[in-house]
């Protein structure tokens, strides 16, 4: 659900249906109610702010009223015709009981729960709602919960149950209105069923809609019956729904039914169906699944495979001169993503990542071309070996299939894929996906969203018809995220469950977001959780070459996954003021520092919490240790094996570093910003993989590849080896 909400959900109004809060013959379901408390009492010490919307008033009512009225009738009165009861008195008699009950079990699990009735001409008062907003943020503020319902009791209505005049005319619309009127996050309509239907719920030919798309939908559904007990039923819910997401007011009906829907909603798993003013943006892709599109992408890979590769090449070439040409347009739709995110409050590192510069984008284009300039690694005989006579064996070069990357804020990293496609992550990973015949899916982050789309169109349109532009498929919509990662206990919903029809999984994001892709995917993860990258300044270091390493290893892309967030240095250091000195350099340039145990006392600096941490920003740990020993020591325990400097004049204790350091990469005078495919020479990187199967280190065209065995004979058979003589002789391959 990544998409559907554009901040983070804080309040929450949550409506819940007469036939949920009854069951058969009008009774509390206890069990029901106990759990829908259980669950809003947890949001409430979560620190959420819950608004609940409760009928059922009506209904309680009359079942109470039926049961004095029989208690007191005799035996001649049961032999009338029995008139129907009021709709008001039943109201009355209700909601005291409803409201009752709600006490009695938010008391017990120690929650304050208020009651609020309102009529509909009440917010015709423009000082009623100042007054109502004053008086629910007081409440919230204490940590109570205010239960709403409509004063049917002394309602201006005819009826409670058949006139729907007014500014809102049942509990739905009286739950839009206060999300809409109480500025909430995110509306939940709990009814009896799981969602809205494209027909009855009992008909099997009904499909549960995911998404609903105005546009789209209003024509094709058919509504059931009316609500058994309330006065709305699914025409109500929707309609209410409708109105609040166009409003901009995030909206799911879902069932009261399951215990843990509410939390699945707001753990980002596909519960019920959504409603969002963007929903007619997802429009083009709502009727392709995550499925769908993954078998579509794996077609296309095979007709790239087809191609010839001055062919291949020539994609790449105009992709890079179509990023180019389309810059402005690019730049215009990357703007509108960095204003949101910083309206949004993001973190300068995030916002950092996002930008795409004109620099960015030419330095896209380049190492597209570069990468397009590249031996081809598609079919490369990689060993040829006489099996026996006349029966030659070739290893070969082959791609891995259909890969899913799955990145939050950075668009330059989906260009580089498909040669890769979408932000500037975008581009790189279309770019190596389209050069190393892979097949390819990119999801990418909320915050480039308009971003994503753009570059995505611009490399599709880029690849010529006979290979399609389905061989590059974009996830944006609500429908697909959770068919391709169903994550059960994160707000990520992600959990990869095509696994077999997706044959490797990229995470580009946090560290966050790769840790909970690789704990609970079956697909193979290809990527890094952490960038706790080192540099380690030695006692015979250069001070000038360490100042400038140092600096730049820091400053000069602090949001880096390779940026230095570890500073170790020898101990003699401290006496000769070199420590002073680095330590100026970073200060000077605004790095907030942070001391182990030793440095802190030396420099007086606040003391890290853990030397386990990533900042991806102008902060880093500083430490002092014994010698080269203790730095080794101090990056296998804390290190994420990642990228490790060593800074020294002395070539022992260089190559004893160089040999001793389990890293992916580790240096000798140089910055970590190094490592990076496009500097390392292989044209761009889908990442940088601190994992020891299949890739390790900066990750180019070679990692997105595995192998294949083509055997040439004449007619030669096993038969239990009988009558074949194995030479198994290496044959020179021909360049």
């Amino acid at each position: 659900m990544e998409e559907a909400f554009a901040k983070d959900v804080k309040r929450i109004v949550v409506k819940v249906g007469t036939a949920v809060v009854t069951g058969k013959g009008g009774r509390l379901a206890l069990g029901r109610l106990g759990a829908l408390c259980e669950q809003l009492a947890e949001l409430n010490s979560d620190g959420f702010e819950v608004i609940l919307v409760s009928s059922g008033a009506v209904g309680l009512g009359r079942q109470r009223l039926r049961y004095r009225q029989l208690v007191n009738s005799s035996f001649a009165d049961l032999q009338k015709p029995q008139t129907e009861l009021d709709g008001k008195a039943c109201a009355g008699v209700g909601q005291s009981s409803l409201m009752a009950y709600y006490e009695t079990m938010f008391d017990q699990l120690d929650v304050t729960a208020a009651q609020l009735l309102v009529n509909d001409s009440s917010f015709r008062d423009k000082d009623f709602r100042k007054q109502l907003n004053e008086t629910v943020k007081s409440m919230l503020d204490l940590r109570v919960i205010p239960i709403f319902n409509e004063n049917d009791a002394i309602s201006t209505r005819r009826a409670p149950y058949q006139d729907s005049s007014g500014i809102f005319w049942d509990n739905d619309s009286l739950a839009a209105l206060l999300a809409l009127e109480l500025k909430a996050d995110l509306l939940i309509l709990l009814s009896d069923v799981e969602g809205l239907y494209t027909g009855p719920p009992s008909d099997p030919n009904s499909k549960l809609i995911h998404t609903f798309i105005k546009e789209k939908h209003q024509d094709e559904i058919t509504f059931g019956d009316k609500s058994r007990l309330g006065r709305g039923g699914m025409t109500a819910k929707v309609k209410a729904a409708v109105n609040a997401a166009y409003a901009g007011i995030p909206v799911i009906i879902t069932s009261g039914y399951s215990a843990e829907n509410i939390d699945k909603v707001l753990r980002g798993l596909r519960v019920g169906t959504l409603f969002h003013q963007d929903a007619r943006l997802w429009a083009p892709i709502t009727d392709s699944t995550a499925r769908d599109m993954a078998v579509a992408a794996r077609e296309s890979s095979r007709k790239l495979q087809a191609l010839s590769s001055e062919d291949r090449k020539q994609i790449l070439y105009n992709i890079a001169d179509a990023l180019e040409a389309n810059e402005k347009t690019i730049r215009a739709e990357n703007e509108l993503d960095v204003a949101t995110a910083q309206e949004a409050g993001f973190e300068e590192s995030l916002v950092a990542r996002l930008v795409m510069t004109p620099a960015k984008i030419s330095s896209l284009a380049a190492s597209v071309r570069k990468l397009a300039d590249m031996e081809d690694p598609i079919g490369r005989v990689l060993k040829k070996t006489e099996v026996a006579d006349g029966l030659v064996l070739e290893k070969t070069s082959s791609p891995l299939g259909v890969l899913l990357i799955v990145f939050e804020s950075r668009p330059d990293a989906l260009v580089q894929f498909a040669e890769a496609v979408v932000c500037p992550q975008t581009k790189q990973i279309a770019s190596l996906a389209i050069r190393s015949g892979n097949g390819l899916l990119l999801k990418g982050g909320k915050e480039a969203r308009r971003s994503n789309a753009i570059l995505h169109k611009v490399i599709t349109d880029a690849i010529p018809e006979t290979v399609g532009g389905k061989l590059i498929g974009l996830v944006t919509s609500r429908e697909e995220i959770p068919d391709l990662l169903k994550l059960e206990h994160s707000p990520f919903a992600y959990v990869l469950q095509l696994d077999d029809v997706i044959d490797l999984v990229i995470p580009r994001g946090s560290n966050k977001l790769v840790s909970q892709i690789k704990n609970t995917t079956k697909i193979p993860v290809l990527g890094h959780a952490d960038g706790i990258c080192h540099v380690y300044v030695d006692k015979s270091c250069n001070l000038d070459m360490a100042k400038r390493i140092v600096s730049d290893a820091k400053l000069d892309y602090p949001a880096a996954c390779n940026a230095m967030e570890t500073l170790l240095v020898h101990k003699d250091l401290e006496q000769n003021a070199v420590l002073n000195e680095l330590i100026f350099v970073l200060q000077s340039n605004g790095v907030t520092l942070y001391g182990g145990p030793r440095a802190s006392a030396i420099l007086n600096i606040p003391e890290a919490r853990t030397f386990n941490h990533e900042y991806c920003s102008k902060a880093c740990t500083v430490e002092v240790v014994e010698d080269v020993y203790g730095a080794i020591d101090h990056i296998h325990r804390h290190g994420s094996a990642h990228t490790d400097c060593i800074v020294t004049e002395d070539p022992e204790v260089a190559e004893l570093f160089l040999r001793q350091v389990d890293s992916a990469a580790v240096f000798h005078n140089a910055s970590t910003r190094f490592s990076d495919g496009f500097r390392f020479g292989l044209g761009a990187e889908v990442g940088i993989s601190t994992g020891r199967i299949h890739a390790r280190g900066p990750v180019g065209v070679e990692g997105l590849l595995t192998t294949r065995w083509i055997m040439r004979g004449n007619g030669q058979v096993v038969d239990g080896d009988n009558g074949i003589v194995y030479t198994h002789q290496d044959i020179p391959i021909q360049s």
